[in-house]
């Protein structure tokens, strides 16, 4: 079978190699943006994580469902979303809905809320919307330990074991201190 035109067929019509590039240098780094491996971590510095932003789409799913109590919902949103996004970096991964059901629930914005929990949160979350030192010090309340909980477990806590969640009965937790 005969070849077409267009395919090369002595060593003149094929192409040209060129040049082969050097090897890459190494690399590191070393430029102020640049973070390297590791994330920073201390205070004021957050919870990274990836895909941060749908936290928002999720919130949204709530807001029909926050019992507010005096606290507003921007500001409910704000303190909550913090909390929702340190749990979802303490795994590696992006948030998901369970992450916003215990931010929410630990904080009573579900419903059920016991009277001194309201007491300690509508300070607490009075225009965190608009501080972000309110902001991380609402995330910082919760102990890692409830961070860890499965949805279900947190909501079987809550509200009989709300001071645990929230870090009142933890030592060394800000709320403690």
């Amino acid at each position: 079978m005969a070849a077409p035109e267009y395919v090369p067929t002595t060593k003149e019509q094929q192409p040209r190699r060129g040049l082969g590039l050097p090897p890459a240098r190494a690399w590191r780094a070393d430029r102020p943006g640049e973070l390297g491996p590791a994330q920073p971590e201390g205070p004021s510095l957050g919870s990274p994580g990836p895909d941060q932003g749908y936290a928002l789409v999720l919130a949204r799913r709530f807001e029909d469902r926050l019992v507010l109590d005096g606290v507003h919902r921007e500001d409910a949103v704000a303190g909550c979303l913090g909390v929702a996004l340190r749990r979802a970096s303490l795994f590696g991964r992006a948030p998901v809905i369970h992450d916003l059901d215990i931010a929410f629930r630990v904080w009573g914005f579900l419903g059920d809320a016991p009277p001194e929990l309201v007491e300690l949160r509508v300070p607490l979350f009075e225009a965190a919307a608009h501080h972000y030192s309110d902001q991380r010090a609402i995330v910082d309340h919760i102990p890692e330990a409830t961070l860890r909980l499965t949805h279900q477990a947190v909501a079987s806590r809550f509200p009989g074991d709300w001071r645990a969640l929230v870090g009142l009965d933890a030592p060394g937790t800000p709320a403690a201190a």
